[in-house]
């Protein structure tokens, strides 16, 4: 099985390098990963549930990097055993490029070779199952690294009276409801022009 795809990550890749071989990250990252620990230097061990097709297993992988050149990339080789579901190993060359603005675009070329109970399932849907793995692990991860909403700049009124310059939140009203802020300015500016009609 060959699968090959470049996903935009909005951080910069130095911070993409360090969310990669951060265990705790790529745990709450992994769909089913039940476990994920070091081993040693550049190894891990990785206990995933997953499904693919009508097949069901707990898989124990381990995962050794190799070919670091921080931070612009890195091979991964892993094996992993489902017991009577079957196996998987193989390796994903991952590869960190600057993209527009702090963002990066993250590419991983993966070759593996799987059997048991899985090889009988198909390319199809073994095709198709991991491309939505990989499509919730970079969802996950893109989560987990981008920037946290910025909160709206207040917007500045001027007071028709006095030319004062006031500072309106943009947010709700302090009862929470935005409608009377609202209907509220509505209502002043109403009387204003009514009052500058009838005192010309």
């Amino acid at each position: 099985m060959e699968m090959t795809n470049t996903r935009i990550v909005p951080a910069p890749p130095e911070e993409v390098w360090n969310a990669l071989n951060d265990p705790a990250i790529l745990q709450s990252a992994i769909p089913g990963c039940e476990s994920f620990e070091s081993t040693g230097p550049d190894q891990w061990r990785a206990v995933v549930a997953a499904r693919i097709g009508p097949v069901s297993a707990r898989f124990t992988g381990n995962v050794t990097m190799t070919d670091r050149t921080p931070p612009t990339g890195y091979t991964l080789k892993f094996e992993g055993q489902g017991g009577a579901a079957g196996f998987a190993n193989g390796e994903a060359k991952v590869t960190l490029v600057p993209a527009e603005g702090t963002s990066t675009a993250l590419t991983y070329a993966v070759n593996a070779s799987v059997g048991g109970k899985i090889a009988q399932i198909g390319s199809r849907l073994i095709d198709g199952a991991a491309a939505k793995i990989a499509d919730e692990f970079f969802e996950r991860f893109s989560a987990r690294l981008a920037p946290p909403e910025a909160s709206p700049a207040p917007m500045e009124a001027v007071v028709a009276e006095t030319g004062e310059v006031v500072k309106v939140d943009s947010g709700r009203a302090p009862d929470g409801n935005p409608w009377i802020r609202w209907v509220s300015l509505a209502l002043i500016a109403g009387i204003v022009v009514f009052l500058a009609w009838r005192f010309r």
